[in-house]
């Protein structure tokens, strides 16, 4: 479709509208739909649950590709297999529901991700992580689609995991599926386990708030929270956008915050910590389209 406005898909509630808004609901259309664009010279950007994400008040100038959404759902791309200790989920599968699935196949190890908002795709991409768990923990191997060359398995090493990154942060490639590799256990303490984080991150992150989760990188040797907190910036106000009172490691959308605000206070933050402490913070967040 054209003009699909950006914000009812971006954890932000920000974005203006994309050029073209195309959803896909197998990896043969995906294949398709990305060979037609390149072919046509369009810009594209393929995009997951947009939890990560900060989009531009004027939109994006090209087609936005999605394996996510309700018209997905029950979708290949959504899939989630689990036999013996191994779960296979596609790109587009929420985290939760994979989670579950681990879950009432009495697997252990995924619990950690249980409450990250995101698709297994995106999640496999950045390596993404919470309370000492990684993807790069559980994942065994990755179906890529490469845009020039086709389809590709890389194993975990092949990936070359690191901290909130992969080679698909530096190569292309589009993550079509993942076998995960966990371990046996009890059915309740896996479901207590997924209650208990559940509660925590209630506790101690501004769930109640449109983010994007953590907003930078843990720098080596320090806490990106604590930074930001002893720069004085707890709370601090650009519009509609702040830095969260609850957690100084999150910037919230008040509620009316545009794009623009928001970008600026992320980068006032980064430039007054570098100020205070001498230490430059790296965005998790992706900056996408006009602002």
């Amino acid at each position: 479709m054209q003009g699909e406005l950006l914000a009812g898909h971006c954890s932000f509630r920000t974005g203006g509208p994309a050029d073209l808004f195309l959803q896909v609901c197998s990896e043969d259309e995906l294949a398709g739909v990305l060979d037609l664009l390149r072919q046509s010279g369009t810009e594209y950007f393929l995009l997951g649950r947009g939890t990560n994400l900060l989009i531009g008040d004027g939109g994006y100038r090209g087609a936005v590709v999605t394996m996510c959404g309700p018209a997905a759902a029950e979708s290949e791309v959504c899939e989630v297999k689990a036999c013996g200790c191994r779960v296979r989920a596609g790109a587009g599968a929420s985290l939760l529901k994979i989670a579950m699935a681990a879950k009432d196949a009495g697997l252990a190890g995924f619990e950690f991700a249980a409450g990250i908002p995101g698709s297994l795709g995106g999640a496999v991409m950045m390596n993404a992580g919470a309370y000492g768990g990684e993807m790069k923990n559980v994942v065994r191997s990755v179906r890529i689609l490469d845009p020039a060359s086709g389809i590709k398995r890389f194993t975990d090493a092949e990936m070359a995991f690191g901290y909130r990154t992969s080679r698909l942060k530096k190569e292309s490639g589009i993550v079509l599926s993942a076998d995960l590799e966990l371990e046996p256990g009890d059915r309740q303490v896996i479901a207590d386990r997924i209650t208990e984080l559940a509660r925590k991150r209630s506790e101690k992150q501004p769930l109640e708030y449109a983010s994007a989760g953590s907003t930078f990188k843990r720098p080596e040797g320090y806490f990106a929270g604590k930074l930001i907190e002893d720069a004085g910036l707890k709370g601090y106000t650009v519009g509609e956008a702040q830095v969260s009172e609850k957690h100084a490691g999150f910037v919230i959308n008040r509620g009316g915050a545009s794009a623009a605000q928001i970008r600026e206070l992320i980068e006032n933050v980064q430039r007054m910590v570098l100020e205070n402490s001498g230490v430059q913070l790296e965005r998790e967040v992706i900056f996408l389209g006009e602002f």
